[in-house]
């Protein structure tokens, strides 16, 4: 005769509930305890503008029209030599070598006054040199 045994396993569970809660409660605690500190910012007074237009008065312009003629600052020189050109950025700049200068070339001027115009610029001793162009329009 065989006995059958009345108990029953019960199935073993973990609940993770208050573990969850525990978890929760040290976030918020962590988060209401911790301080911030500022002391990685830089203490520095930056400098003030004095004047808004001041870059516009410092800067030469040199434009080419597209017969190949110089003007400095709107100024038109009386031909298109190199030597000329060269004397006209003498007078105007002096010895002034971090004046920035911008050239302004026609479309249909000759690439050889563009060229020239770059060159004369760098016998001056001149390394702020930047070339304006205008967008396309569709």
């Amino acid at each position: 005769m065989q006995f059958r045994s009345q108990v029953q396993e019960e199935e073993t569970s973990v609940n993770l509930t208050p573990l969850i809660d525990v978890v929760f409660l040290l976030l918020i605690f962590f988060m209401v305890s911790t301080t911030f500190d500022n002391t990685s910012e830089l203490k520095i007074e930056l400098p003030e503008a004095t004047a808004t237009n001041s870059a516009e008065k410092d800067k030469l312009t040199i434009m080419i029209d597209p017969q190949g003629f110089y003007y400095l600052n709107g100024k038109r020189l009386q031909n298109q030599s190199a030597e000329l050109l060269l004397l006209e950025l003498h007078r105007l700049i002096g010895s002034n070598k971090e004046m920035p200068v911008v050239i302004q070339s026609d479309a249909k001027s000759p690439v050889q006054s563009l060229v020239t115009a770059m060159d004369t610029v760098g016998q001056m001793g001149l390394t702020r040199l930047s070339i304006a162009t205008t967008k396309t329009t569709k």
